[in-house]
């Protein structure tokens, strides 16, 4: 055990409560809950997979509505209803330990304005190189849940029109598409993110669609370097950070 509570980035006054022995934010999460469109008439947000909480927390920074994290590993469920009471957000914040496939017959479908994911990059095979602690092996490879099972999950849990954003590994991105369409998901906002400045490929990709059958309507964004050539980090995820003040 390996417990410690930090800062939320530069964030005052929000703390999480992490082990570092099972599993921490990311720098693809906080892209994520950066990236994530969220409207003035957006009442719900899930986000799944949710793991020690931190999106949840920090979309509580862009946000007053109603957010709900499920997680199905107990333990980092746990941490993450501590980080919640640890910041008072019960009444904002509420983590569910559950599987998410298989939800919608628990609270009925077409419940969320907005879904958010940081899935399991990895596809799981019998020769995958897997980490030998549980709690990173399922957060990284599709043990428990697969891209797939996902996006079917995503469309039974989203209002029409809803938004679904997620954070993936690039070199997935034509089966991401693949299944966003198949299951309902018309993507709309795509941006890469490259290590650094002079970077010959991306890495990961932010992409958000809506659940509608309107086809057409996708923007390529700006991309977004993560350091520059010194290894320090851009403004742009400075900004993120809200670290910018602290140079």
């Amino acid at each position: 055990m390996a417990e410690v509570i930090n800062d939320l980035l530069g964030y005052d006054g929000l703390k999480i409560i992490q082990d570092t022995e099972k599993f921490n934010f990311s720098l693809d999460s906080t892209l994520l809950a950066e990236f994530v469109t969220i409207n003035p008439q957006d009442k719900r947000i899930l986000d799944i997979g949710t793991g020690n909480g931190f999106i949840p927390l920090f979309l509580s920074l862009r946000t007053s509505s109603i957010i709900e994290g499920i997680e199905i590993q107990k333990e980092l469920c746990d941490s993450a209803i501590r980080s919640v009471e640890l910041n008072n957000l019960e009444q904002q914040i509420r983590i569910i330990n559950d599987d998410v496939r298989g939800y919608h017959k628990k609270i009925g479908v077409s419940k969320y304005d907005v879904i958010t994911c940081n899935p399991p990059f990895f596809v799981y095979k019998e020769t995958s190189n897997i980490n030998k602690n549980d709690y990173l092996t399922i957060a990284r490879h599709e043990v428990t849940l697969s891209l797939e099972e996902l996006l079917d999950s995503v469309r039974k849990l989203l209002k029409d029109n809803g938004t679904f954003t997620m954070v993936h590994r690039t070199e997935r991105l034509l089966d991401i598409l693949e299944m966003f369409r198949k299951y309902g998901i018309e993507p709309k906002r795509i941006k890469f993110v490259y290590p650094k400045k002079n970077s010959s490929e991306s890495l990961l990709v932010l992409i958000e669609g809506k659940k509608s059958t309107k086809k057409g309507g996708l923007k390529i964004l700006k991309p977004l370097y993560v350091h520059n050539l010194d290894g320090s980090y851009t403004k742009e995820v400075l900004k993120i950070f809200n670290y910018q003040s602290k140079r």
